[in-house]
């Protein structure tokens, strides 16, 4: 399998064709808590992994909560990885936890020192129970704190700093932020230190207009939009050695759409290497 390529995520519409066909994908991202729970999931995730690397992309975990990490959902989570040996895990900068209730959302932190020294905290508990470094992905947000002193760049470098950990770059969620907010994504671009960022996803938003305003919602539930695979391209340059996830969670369309978004976003690396052999 070709470690340049694109991966895609491995979602049930699809499991049979793909692992019929097995089309020419850098590999398969599973939700760590719909493979949790054993069963006919978890064998034929175990059918997958003979033909393709797999990421395991973890929303549970709660890492930006003050709450300590729940001991039980982590050995579950690290069962599932010692269980599949996978080339890449990861989780959210964000917290959905709170008094043992779990909330239906990633929800956001402000980048202040306090909150960092949290979510570093809940890193470093993750990493040493796994025995191997993780990645977290910035977030996409709808609400903006009064008080958030760090820079989104500084605050992801520093996180990745302190606690080994590396970045996972979510360029869509960089776009709906500068659209919602403001926030200037290539600054975010430009403040991170590359050699934190190792995986890239890119992914489908909806633009709902509120009347007197627009919000865009990272809903994951449609093709990238052009604005967001110029800013792929501009990643791809900074970050050339990152892998590549697209991701399509909702409105999931048929195999041939989505592996149609996995070879646009080989084209466009393909493009930014022969920049970079140029210049």
């Amino acid at each position: 399998m070709n470690d340049n390529r694109a991966g895609i995520g491995w979602r049930a519409p699809h499991h049979g064709a793909v692992l019929e066909h097995r089309p020419a994908v850098g590999f398969l991202e599973v939700h760590a808590e719909n493979h949790m729970g054993g069963g006919r999931r978890a064998a034929v995730l175990q059918q997958a992994r003979r033909d393709y690397p797999i990421s395991i992309h973890g929303v549970g975990l709660s890492l930006g909560s003050v709450e300590p990490v729940d001991s039980v959902h982590l050995d579950r989570f690290a069962a599932l990885v010692a269980a599949v040996d996978p080339l890449l895990v990861s989780e959210h900068v964000a917290w959905c936890r709170q008094n043992g209730v779990y909330l239906n959302d990633l929800l956001p932190l402000p980048y202040t020192e306090e909150a960092l020294e949290v979510l570093v905290r809940n890193i470093d508990r993750v990493q040493d129970r796994l025995k191997r470094p993780i990645l977290m992905e910035n977030p996409s947000t709808y609400l903006a704190f009064v008080h958030s002193p760090i820079p989104e760049g500084p605050f992801l470098t520093e996180m990745a700093r302190r606690s080994g950990c590396g970045l996972l770059l979510d360029v869509n969620n960089l776009y709906v932020n500068e659209r919602n907010h403001g926030h200037p994504a290539r600054a975010v671009l430009a403040a991170l230190d590359p050699s934190i960022v190792r995986e890239i996803h890119v992914a489908g938003h909806h633009v709902a207009d509120l009347g007197d305003a627009t919000i865009l919602i990272d809903d994951h539930g449609s093709t990238v939009a052009d604005a967001v695979w110029e800013l792929y391209r501009e990643a791809a340059i900074r970050f050339p050695e990152a892998k590549t996830l697209i991701e399509w969670d909702s409105r999931i369309p048929t195999l041939d759409v989505l592996l149609n978004e996995a070879a646009k976003a080989d084209a466009h690396r393909l493009a930014t290497q022969e920049l970079r052999h140029a210049g």
